[in-house]
């Protein structure tokens, strides 16, 4: 095995240093060498399906269950939440989906009912105070 020192100040170019670009060349030409075989380079490309993230509305159906819970709709999307929760754990991300659907949309009616509800109990002691 032999080794080989260069020189990068040639009796040329002692006037001035060389350029990144030119050691950064002779550097890869030294450390790889030559090419080889000239042949094309393939490359495999590997398709990772990716988790589909399906939130369960869980703490939302949670808080319209222990506050202000009008016809019991937060309740209600409280089981539906349950239920995609263990769906999405078995692995039925369709069944998932449609009972986070539900949950949601029950959630935001009871929140809807529920923030009503505060400002009609706001208002109405108001105006029997005042009469």
């Amino acid at each position: 095995m032999s080794h080989t020192v260069q020189s990068f100040f040639t009796p040329a170019n002692t006037n001035r240093p060389p350029t990144y670009e030119m050691l950064r060349e002779e550097h890869e030409v030294a450390a790889l060498g030559e090419p080889h075989n000239p042949a094309p380079l393939t490359s495999t490309v590997i398709h990772i399906r990716s988790e589909t993230s399906v939130p369960d509305h869980v703490v939302w159906s949670l808080f319209n269950t222990l506050f202000m819970n009008s016809c019991c709709l937060g309740f209600i999307a409280f089981t539906y939440s349950v239920k995609s929760r263990d769906r999405k754990m078995v692995g039925d991300l369709t069944g998932a989906q449609a009972d986070a659907s539900t949950a949601k949309c029950l959630n935001i009616w009871a929140l809807i009912m529920g923030i009503i509800m505060t400002i009609l109990l706001i208002i109405i002691p108001i105006l029997i105070l005042q009469a």
